[in-house]
């Protein structure tokens, strides 16, 4: 039982549901139900895969950071072998891009651009100032990923209106990473500010879009009867996550900063959540609340396992 733990700690398993939501919000966005349900548990294991093989393998890259800052994580504890993290992430590397490839070539295209994304977070770029960017990048082709079913062109996974949806997302995230760039150490207040600045950005962009306040220009067809309840929904999370941005910038203690990481996270079900109801309205009711959901196993695992 400790060395499964050890294995869900190192992939961060709590927060793969966020990774989950997207597909939801992703597949709804261009279907009016989760049918075909074959493809849309192919995406979702696809999606999952590759968040988790990302998480175990930004571990494998951090480890001699992590040796000296966060030293009770598996790899540098010596819970888990360098080896066996290594084999364990190619393993759900490949199982993901497998997933997508049994759904079609555009999602199989899609969940590659994904896996290179997600080296070049890893591998390259997670402390340059573009580090964030890609981040979010990563974000945003998971969510395009889960419209990459639809269509018949290679162009489809790419056209409106997701890849707006998705992009805000991904500058939520984007964001997000920045906030959480010196989680382990005591921030600076100045980054945490301008990393809030980037995140309500993101939620802005997401507030304007569930309104359908851009419907002529972008494409955008949700339901007018969920307009204003959706809004009010976007606002409250908004709320939420300010209420803990403002905490950490307040006292950028690791606590603290670590605390309104994991709530902006978990944050990421609720908002996509949110937008399928915005999309679909009341025939989509059943399907935003199976997405919210998710965040009862994330929550629950949470308390066992961390989230960042």
């Amino acid at each position: 039982m400790t060395r499964l733990r050890d294995y869900l700690q190192l992939c961060r398993f709590p927060a793969v549901f966020t990774a989950m939501a997207d597909i939801f919000l992703g597949y709804l966005l261009v279907h009016v139900s989760l049918a075909p349900t074959r493809e849309f548990g192919l995406l979702l294991a696809s999606s999952s895969c590759l968040y988790l093989a990302g998480m175990v393998f930004n571990d494998v890259f951090d480890r001699k950071i992590d040796a000296v800052e966060r030293p009770q994580r598996p790899i540098p504890s010596g819970r888990v072998p360098l080896k066996s993290a290594a084999v364990f992430g190619v393993t759900l590397l490949l199982v993901g891009i497998a997933a997508a490839a049994c759904v079609g070539m555009k999602s199989l295209a899609v969940a590659l651009l994904l896996v290179a994304c997600i080296f070049a977070y890893d591998g390259l770029l997670k402390q340059t100032p573009v580090g964030p960017v890609f981040m979010g990048g990563c974000r945003f082709l998971n969510v395009v990923l889960g419209a990459s079913s639809a269509g018949l062109r290679w162009t489809a996974p790419w056209q409106l209106p997701h890849v707006f949806i998705a992009a805000a997302l991904g500058i939520y995230v984007a964001g997000v990473t920045w906030y959480a760039r010196r989680e382990a150490e005591r921030s600076a207040r100045g980054g945490l500010i301008a990393a809030t600045v980037v995140i309500n950005a993101g939620l802005l962009l997401l507030l304007f879009l569930s309104y359908g306040a851009g419907s002529r220009f972008l494409s955008w067809n949700g339901a007018p009867e969920a307009r204003t309840s959706s809004l009010l929904l976007l606002g409250m999370v908004a709320v939420m996550i300010n209420r803990r941005a403002i905490a950490g910038i307040s006292n950028p203690s690791p606590p603290r900063v670590q605390a309104a990481v994991k709530v902006m996270l978990l944050s990421i079900i609720t908002l996509d959540a949110t937008l399928v109801y915005a999309k679909l309205g009341s025939d989509g009711i059943v399907f935003a609340a199976a997405t919210v959901l998710l965040l009862l196993p994330s929550l629950a695992i949470g308390r066992w396992l961390y989230v960042t």
